[in-house]
């Protein structure tokens, strides 16, 4: 019986160093990080991923782009890829993104509301203060201690862009750049566009840049409520506010991120010409 095993033993050795040295030159495809930090806060857990440009230097300061709807199967694996490209073909510099990896985005993405309607159908939402303070008091000084920074994204999509145009009227020194693609600008009965010229009058003019998009094949009131953002930013007469405005002619709300990214950084990024 022990010659048995010790012969099944030699084989299952053999055997293993052969699926070795056949899978020798097979090697992790690493593009950054993945982190996990404990939020105080939200009184969770929040998962990171975190793009670094492929010559990562710890001694070298970086712009960043802050993505929500960061996770793996959501916006960061192609956000990333357009990021690589546009450091390869445009004048952007290398860049680190830091995409947030959801949990309830209804409940971080959204403030409160009074209307029974949407509480009966969106039970957790309303804590988008919560999140805002995650982002300012633990996020961001978390990735400006981890790494050098200088120049602050912010890209969001739909609940993404309500959420990054609250932060934009309330809390707008937390980013530099803001990129807000079809913001869904109804919750709560348009409250925050309603708000949005009287916040606007407390706002310091100081450096913004500011893309609004939208897709032609969105729902009407979503058009609409864009383009009202768009009208309202331009009209406070901030002369240190660069606002661009983008209608994809031919994207939905399902399909309009990536391209939308794409032609607000063309804004801001012109091509190498040599």
């Amino acid at each position: 019986m022990l010659k048995k095993l010790l012969i099944f033993c030699s084989i299952l050795f053999v055997f293993k160093n052969l699926i070795l040295a056949q899978n020798g030159n097979i090697k992790p495809l690493t593009i950054g990080e993945i982190r996990t930090i404990k939020s105080k806060i939200l009184n969770e857990d929040r998962v990171l991923n975190i793009y670094l440009p492929q010559n990562f230097n710890k001694a070298k300061s970086y712009p960043v782009i802050y993505l929500l709807d960061g996770s793996m199967n959501e916006d960061f694996i192609h956000v990333t890829g357009l990021v690589q490209f546009f450091n390869q073909m445009y004048s952007m510099p290398e860049t680190i993104v830091v995409g947030i990896a959801n949990i309830d985005r209804k409940k971080d993405f959204t403030f409160h509301t009074d209307l029974k309607d949407l509480q009966k159908d969106y039970p957790t939402t309303g804590h988008s203060d919560k999140f805002i303070s995650f982002l300012e008091k633990e996020l961001k000084p978390y990735i400006e201690n981890q790494f050098k920074t200088t120049d602050t994204y912010l890209f969001g999509q739909s609940l993404g862009g309500l959420l990054a145009t609250e932060i934009l009227l309330k809390k707008p020194e937390m980013f530099t750049y803001y990129f807000i693609i079809s913001p869904s600008l109804w919750w709560d009965d348009e409250s925050l566009l309603k708000q949005a010229p009287q916040l606007l009058t407390k706002i310091q003019d100081t450096k913004k840049f500011i893309y609004v998009s939208v897709g032609k094949g969105e729902h009407p009131v979503m058009v609409k409520d864009a383009e009202d953002l768009y009208d309202v930013l331009k009209k406070s007469n901030k002369n240190n506010w660069t606002v661009e405005y983008k209608m994809m002619e031919t994207d939905n709300h399902a399909t309009i991120l990536h391209r939308s990214l794409y032609e607000g950084l063309v804004k801001l990024f012109p091509y190498k010409t040599n």
